[in-house]
């Protein structure tokens, strides 16, 4: 019984059975009629315009969006526990040659405009030292915390003020929509993100995620850099149908909605244990090394987590599209037996 992580979690039927329907001669890299559709389909879903670029990975979408942001004497300020600072083994720096990531604090692993400016006020202007040239927050957290729309307008506000550019890693963006039950153009377009890693690949998509672009002048330098990065795929249609497979009849919210449900569902049996507020479809709470061995002889896998100071020792606990409601329960009922 899986709880490590939805990058492991199924293919949904509807993306398998759209690269089936791809199977059919097209035009290569991103000229195919699958790959073109993709900025209707997402001007249709924020409800502006804006590009729709597919790649491989999320770290591909996070570090090519910035690359065309930042230039390689600049830097993005970023949470001290972001993906793109902890988990991406040093592609920011990688895709954009050189430029520098600025770390700043927050609860929740969530940025505030006066976080940021805690961390670029002290910056002197001039060449002697690293100038700021965009943000990136991530949506939902690393600790699964969401941004209200509010608190993303407030930072994309800072932004413009202070003339830098606003990327949001949405890797668990279907998570974020799904429990605000929000218009998806109000934590993006509406907010003042420049750039939006959109992510599929968690939440039942195969191997695409797109990058969402509302500052379009944004597009042409990423099309140049994916070539570059060696991210143009040559069957790209495959990868585009996949995107336009979520897209269709909100399945990307659907997948999140279930994906979330469990992880309420589990939060309900953690009372007392939970380390942050379950927001999206990640939990993260305080287990013993006893009672994580107790689980784990049940059947049940999860990651260990660092363990906050007073703490027995902690762990992180995922949930999927498409987590076996019977593991849940099997799992709730095991947490309160502990």
């Amino acid at each position: 019984m899986h709880f490590f992580s939805d990058n492991a979690a199924s293919v949904h039927p509807r993306v398998w059975a759209a690269l089936q329907a791809a199977d059919a001669p097209d035009f290569a890299y991103d000229a195919d009629a699958l790959s073109r559709s993709l900025d209707e389909a997402f001007s249709t879903l924020f409800g502006t315009p804006c590009v729709g670029l597919w790649v491989a990975t999320g770290t591909a979408a996070n570090c090519l969006a910035l690359s065309a942001m930042v230039p390689p004497h600049g830097a993005v300020v970023c949470h001290r526990e972001a993906h793109i600072e902890m988990d991406e083994g040093g592609a920011p720096g990688f895709f954009t040659h050189g430029a520098k990531l600025i770390l700043a604090q927050g609860d929740g692993a969530l940025l505030t405009p006066e976080s940021i400016a805690a961390v670029i006020d002290p910056i002197r202007p001039g060449v002697h030292q690293v100038q700021p040239h965009a943000i990136s927050i991530t949506q939902a957290s690393e600790y699964g915390r969401v941004y209200r729309p509010h608190e993303v307008a407030a930072i994309g506000s800072l932004a413009r003020t202070r003339g830098l550019g606003l990327h949001m890693d949405g890797a668990r963006f279907a998570n974020a929509v799904a429990f605000l039950n929000c218009d998806p153009a109000a934590l993006t377009a509406q907010a003042g993100v420049d750039a939006l890693s959109f992510g599929f690949v968690k939440n039942g998509g195969l191997g695409a995620e797109a990058i969402v672009l509302f500052d379009e002048e944004l597009a042409d330098t990423i099309r140049f850099r994916r070539k570059r990065a060696g991210h143009l795929q040559s069957k790209g249609r495959y990868l585009a149908a996949q995107i336009l497979a979520m897209l269709e009849h909100d399945l990307w919210l659907a997948n999140a909605r279930a994906a979330n449900a469990a992880a309420q569902e589990l939060a309900a049996s953690c009372t007392g244990r939970l380390l942050h507020a379950v927001e999206a479809n990640e939990l993260f709470v305080t287990l013993s090394d006893v009672e994580k061995t107790a689980l784990r002889s049940a059947g049940f896998d999860f990651y260990d987590w660092p363990a906050p100071a007073g703490t027995p020792g902690a762990a992180r606990l995922v949930t999927a599209w498409n987590t076996d409601p019977a593991h849940v329960a099997a799992l709730a009922r095991a947490i309160r037996n502990l």
